[in-house]
């Protein structure tokens, strides 16, 4: 019996960053259906890359702990080298990934022409920084993806018990027209202020939507803040659901409104119409929600904007305009535009 060809993929960044890289292995599946497919990811991110249907195995990379070390790092390329890949894709752009490439011994490996290393690389594809993250990685491809054909949305398998687990926080807090709304990000300058998602919060509240906010566990203290005073309708679910749990619940929502971060992404695995709102990143950078429903927000009429490519602590110049001027007003305006369009 003659070995199994394998395919591997490299994405090692953001949880955002590897649900847009899912399109990538769908597209893959279709190209070069005699490969299995496996996906090296940080741990972080194993969970997204499992609920694929069109991924053979996950190898989890702790860049950060177990794999950190020179030693560590060198005895993992090598029991990876064994996995005897013939093609490796490395949509992730970083030195690290170009060295695992390097040392992979494939016949085939791919990496931007902008990658940290890109000589470690036998084919390097173009990367449009104003072109959308999905339509970058089709590059990979080499098939015809202009005009829409690249707006893919990614395919997740959403396991029995999660989507109990989701039907059950509904039912315990009767739940049923609501919309989401994700408050938090890792970089601070990309969060919308708090008392303008509350006055957000109090539109739809008017409106006699519930809302449900979601994110990681360290989003629940700003969740808290933005539940006080409005305890029996507004629900938090920051902490409480993985990735793939937050895809699930996110399917029975109206509608998500999220600050430039990966929750973004996940309303494309559940295919709702998504609100971002740039603060200090700008949607040209490729990272905008991109199916027919949703839409974003941007207060782009300042020098200032944008002030870096993922965002700070601290407003550089101390002014946190490119958040202050976009009021909730024209949220609110351009949120109601969706659901208008969505009923």
């Amino acid at each position: 019996m003659s070995e199994e060809k394998k395919i591997l993929v490299i994405q090692t960044a953001f949880p955002g960053d590897a649900i847009l890289t899912l399109p990538l292995i769908q597209e893959l599946r279709k190209k070069r259906p005699e490969y299995l497919i496996d996906v090296l990811c940080i741990p972080l991110t194993a969970e997204i890359f499992s609920a694929s249907p069109h991924v053979n195995s996950v190898i989890p990379f702790d860049k950060r702990g177990n794999q950190k070390s020179l030693f560590a790092f060198i005895r993992f390329v090598k029991q990876l080298r064994s996995n005897n890949y013939e093609v490796v894709y490395s949509p992730h752009r970083s030195l690290r990934s170009a060295l695992i490439s390097l040392n992979l011994s494939a016949k085939e490996t791919y990496g931007f022409e902008n990658s940290s290393l890109k000589f470690a690389f036998k084919k390097t594809v173009n990367y449009d920084p104003t072109a959308h993250e999905v339509k970058r990685n089709l590059e990979f491809i080499g098939d015809d993806y202009t005009a829409d054909k690249w707006r893919i949305i990614p395919e997740i398998n959403v396991p029995a018990e999660s989507k109990k687990k989701v039907q059950q926080f509904f039912s315990e807090n009767k739940i049923d027209n609501f919309i989401t709304i994700a408050p938090g990000s890792v970089w601070e300058t990309k969060k919308y202020p708090v008392e303008y998602f509350k006055e957000i919060i109090n539109h739809f509240l008017s409106r006699k939507y519930q809302i449900v906010l979601v994110g990681g566990i360290k989003d629940k203290v700003l969740c808290d803040e933005m539940k006080k005073d409005n305890e029996e309708v507004v629900h938090i679910a920051a902490g409480k659901f993985s990735f793939i749990e937050t895809i699930e619940l996110l399917k029975s929502t109206s509608l998500l409104i999220c600050n430039d971060s990966a929750p973004t992404h996940l309303g494309m695995c559940a295919d709702i119409p998504v609100l971002t709102i740039y603060c200090s990143t700008v949607p040209l950078f490729g990272f905008y929600p991109y199916n027919t429903k949703s839409d974003y927000i941007s207060y782009d009429n300042l020098i200032c904007k944008p002030c870096g490519i993922h965002g700070y602590s601290n407003c550089p110049i101390g002014t946190f305009d490119c958040a202050k001027l976009l009021l909730p007003n024209l949220v609110i305006e351009k949120a109601e535009k969706l659901l208008s369009n969505a009923g």
